[in-house]
């Protein structure tokens, strides 16, 4: 888990370096027809531009969601589990390193944002890893998966 979370950091922080140096902030460039196009935008609140003005309101909360899920990474032995809580804290700890490193300062630092599909918002690797993480946490949950593996009304 917290190998997966350290990879999807590492390639979520190179694809922001690649954007910043290679894209113009407001100039699109199509890569896939209309279908996919990167994007530069920076974005002060959360998924989708939620909350700009709670900008540090969200950096603790991501803070403390990624330290719950690290202590979490100790009770987990299924690996659909491993694999979800390692693409959110992958994704959360990606997001936080922007919202401390970058400016206008610590807790109150834009997301590098250069994603864009049609009609939906403009997003990042980290972004991907948190959603992806939101959706296999739902169909666990729903299948009644424990973070050791076992079912419920299952022995652990």
């Amino acid at each position: 888990m917290l190998g997966l979370a350290a990879g999807w950091v590492v390639l979520d922080q190179l694809t922001k370096v690649w954007a910043e140096r290679a894209l113009t902030q407001g100039e699109p460039v199509q890569v896939v027809g209309d279908l996919l196009r990167w994007h530069l935008t920076y974005n002060s609140g959360a998924a989708f531009s939620m909350g700009t003005s709670l900008t540090p309101v969200i950096t603790v909360v991501g803070t403390v969601i990624s330290v719950v899920v690290v202590s979490m990474a100790f009770r987990v032995r299924s690996l659909p589990w491993a694999v979800a809580l390692g693409l959110l804290l992958g994704g959360a700890v990606g997001n936080q390193i922007d919202r401390y490193l970058r400016v206008p300062g610590p807790l109150f630092g834009h997301v590098v944002d250069f994603i864009r599909l049609p009609n939906f918002a403009i997003f990042n690797v980290a972004d991907i890893g948190v959603t992806s993480a939101a959706v296999l946490i739902g169909i666990l949950a729903l299948r009644g998966l424990r973070l050791d593996g076992t079912r419920e009304g299952q022995e652990p």
